[in-house]
């Protein structure tokens, strides 16, 4: 619980730091596909905007990294991501992107990722989070900037 009021956190503090303003690019499909130049901005508008796209494909490239936060809270759950480094003071203190759900293997920690999924809206403790409940995850040998900041 405390790694995703973590991850809570460092959304709102890109939501802060960039405003919520910033349009998103749809493929033929009608695909979400969140772009490496504007990767905070279009992070940022689904979170700020949230009713617009819930149900709707997103399509993001970013790090794959999990959170564990069983050393915090004995019991509790991993937390699958996929996130790019944001602005902040210290370089990686305000990540951007979501959280990812799917019923198959999961990259290793670190690996840059192709994630396609619907964004879903769960209830986790009486809170309220975002995740994309995956229909693909692949693997890029490319890596893209790691750090954004627009």
């Amino acid at each position: 619980m405390k790694r995703k009021l973590i991850l809570a956190a460092a959304v709102c503090i890109c939501l802060a730091l960039c405003g919520g303003c910033g349009s998103t690019a749809a493929v033929s499909d009608g695909t979400i596909e969140i772009k490496e130049k504007v990767f905070v901005s279009q992070t940022n508008d689904i979170y700020a905007n949230t009713e617009d796209y819930l149900g709707k494909t997103i399509k993001l490239e970013g790090i794959f990294t999990v959170y564990d936060s069983v050393s915090v809270n004995p019991g509790s759950d991993k937390y699958y991501c996929v996130i790019r480094y944001g602005p902040g003071c210290c370089g990686y203190d305000a990540n951007c992107g979501f959280e990812v759900v799917w019923d198959k293997e999961y990259p290793e920690d670190n690996a840059w990722v192709e994630a396609v999924g619907i964004l879903e809206e769960y209830d986790d403790g009486g809170y309220m989070y975002l995740r994309l409940a995956l229909s693909s995850m692949t693997i890029k040998e490319k890596r893209g900037k790691e750090t954004v900041t627009q």
